[in-house]
């Protein structure tokens, strides 16, 4: 894995950090792919039972397309250039939504492009006041990609979503709470430590259950009320069968803190 995305596994905790400070976090190819295989090994490593993903340094979280390494590929007439949904964002975005843990994105500074549709495929975003969201795409006669099409609809509603994409702009931290994008607003020198105690917390949670919420949500939204009640009962039954469960009743019952396996 590059130097340029760090991946360390503690307690349960993943954290994948984005470490090109000096490019604003930008992606280039190294970059990409190294995300990739981070959170794919998360998503695939059963003693990991929740995901951080942030990023070094205090100006961005992620500027999306290393448009530096973007244009010199494109004056070569590389096939790498528009390859790189298919082989890079669309696995990432994939494998952090599916994935049958919760995601937590610590947002320290600007998100733009896909950098912005990584940020809005994880479960829950803490974000630094002084941060700042853009879809960037149609400034560079792109369409959406990294699941922005797909993610940005569902937290916002389509109207405010097309209205973000078609007039991409500088979204503030506290306009992104105000929207949904954002879940929690911190000071700034406060978001690597707010965002680490979130997802701690998730890691030390009942994992199977929150694997289910996950699945039912996303499965809510594209069927009808029958289909979900379905499916609902179908995970419940997953879930109450779960290790976490029993243990959850019986700390409910003695009157304890319960103290989860994750299974």
């Amino acid at each position: 894995m590059a130097d340029t995305v760090l991946y360390e596994v503690s307690d349960g905790l993943a954290t994948i950090t984005l470490n090109r400070p000096e490019a604003m976090n930008a992606l280039n190819i190294a970059t990409k792919v190294a995300l990739r295989e981070a959170v794919e090994s998360a998503a695939s490593d059963d003693a990991v039972r929740a995901v951080l993903l942030t990023a070094a340094g205090e100006r961005a979280f992620c500027v999306g397309q290393d448009l530096k390494e973007h244009i010199g590929l494109l004056a070569e007439g590389s096939e790498v250039v528009m390859s790189t949904v298919k082989e890079h964002y669309n696995p990432v975005v994939k494998a952090l939504t599916e994935m049958r843990k919760p995601v937590v994105a610590g947002v320290n500074g600007v998100a733009a492009g896909a950098g912005f549709g990584i940020a809005l495929a994880a479960d829950y975003r803490v974000v630094a006041d002084t941060a700042a969201f853009n879809t960037s795409f149609a400034g560079v006669a792109l369409t959406a990609d990294s699941g922005i099409s797909w993610t940005l609809p569902r937290v916002v509603g389509p109207g405010r979503a097309a209205d973000l994409l078609l007039f991409p702009r500088s979204i503030s931290a506290q306009d992104a709470y105000e929207l949904g994008i954002a879940n929690r607003l911190v000071p700034t020198g406060e978001l690597r430590a707010e965002a680490e105690k979130v997802a701690r917390t998730l890691a030390e949670g009942p994992t199977v259950a929150y694997g289910a919420i996950k699945e039912s949500v996303a499965y809510g939204l594209s069927h009808t009320l029958a289909e979900t009640l379905e499916k609902e009962d179908e995970l419940q039954g997953r879930a109450g069968a779960s290790e976490d469960h029993a243990i959850a009743v019986r700390a409910f019952v003695n009157k304890e803190k319960p103290k989860y396996l994750g299974r």
